[in-house]
């Protein structure tokens, strides 16, 4: 049902645009010159859809249609880091908003001055998937830390993971529940009478791979075990995924281990204003604009990029 009603909006936006196309063409065979301003204003909206849906047509992987799991982890830098954790956090809550993208945050460790250690956010909507996954990687910032006496330059890196939510059967990963420990605990942020007096967070660890997944949002704990398979269900494709990467890359002689140093963007903030995409070269020098959710330019720059190689 899922992949007959998305069908079926492919099938009813192209009539559509067929239909509207067709009309426009017939006004301007009428060759009537006060008509030119409003033809030449829905030409424009018409390429304005097509730019769009060729943007889309990019969203072609497998998970892209799916929904996303944002994980956000503060790296090397101490209270700045996680500072800019939280400013990275605020920054994918804007870009979701403007989206029309639905969020719920699922985990977060809070910082121990400022920022955050760690967030896990839900993100819902078409192709959410799809376009946060150009934002996988080490991000960088470059400023003068508001929390240094001297007001010296600090650079900060935090670690941004993405991950499709899957359904069990799409996914085809299979869970042995005598291989997951759950502990519950109390829920360690805000969250209400409820949270603080009964022990609703919920531990998962898969003993076979070590991997450890904790939810504390739901009132529920039946629903963060829910919500904590979701995420561990995912860490384990992406696991699979990588694994067969690592496969193909060494049979090519390509194959070159991941560091943490190796950033994808940075953001500098002193002692210039720049944000730059590592990977396409792409730049903006509105790093407010930027930090307030504008990503799309970057997330397409990164999409033509991947499918030109591909």
């Amino acid at each position: 049902m899922k992949t007959l009603s998305a069908l079926r909006d492919e099938v009813e936006f192209w009539r559509k645009h067929q239909t509207h196309l067709n009309d426009l063409i017939d006004l301007a065979r009428l060759d009537d010159e006060s008509l030119r301003g409003d033809l030449e204003t829905e030409v424009a909206t018409l390429e304005a859809d097509l730019e769009r849906k060729g943007f889309a047509a990019m969203l072609s992987g497998p998970y892209d249609h799916d929904d996303a799991i944002l994980a956000i982890h503060a790296g090397a830098g101490g209270t700045d880091s996680q500072d800019w954790a939280g400013m990275l956090e605020r920054m994918y809550l804007r870009w979701a908003e403007h989206q029309g993208f639905t969020t719920e945050i699922l985990d977060m460790t809070p910082g121990e001055e400022a920022g955050i250690k760690s967030v896990t956010i839900a993100v819902g909507g078409k192709y959410a998937f799809g376009y946060l996954r150009s934002e996988k990687g080490v991000h960088r910032l470059v400023r003068l830390s508001p929390f240094d006496a001297a007001h010296r330059r600090h650079t900060s890196f935090t670690l941004i993971e993405v991950l499709p939510q899957v359904s069990m059967e799409e996914a085809n990963i299979d869970i042995n529940p005598s291989e997951i420990k759950m502990d519950v605990f109390r829920s360690s942020g805000a969250g209400g009478q409820n949270v603080q007096k009964n022990a609703t967070a919920v531990r998962l660890t898969h003993l076979p791979t070590g991997i450890v997944v904790t939810c504390q949002n739901e009132r529920s704990q039946s629903q963060n075990r829910e919500f904590a398979m979701k995420i561990l269900r995912a860490r384990l494709l992406e696991l699979r995924q990588a694994e067969r990467e690592e496969e193909r890359a060494i049979l090519r002689g390509e194959y070159t281990k991941a560091e943490w140093g190796s950033q994808i963007r940075s953001y500098v903030l002193h002692p210039y204003q720049m944000v730059k995409d590592h990977r396409t070269d792409f730049e903006s020098g509105n790093t407010q604009a930027v930090l307030d959710g504008d990503l799309n330019s970057f997330m397409e720059a990164y999409l033509k990029s991947s499918s030109n190689k591909e």
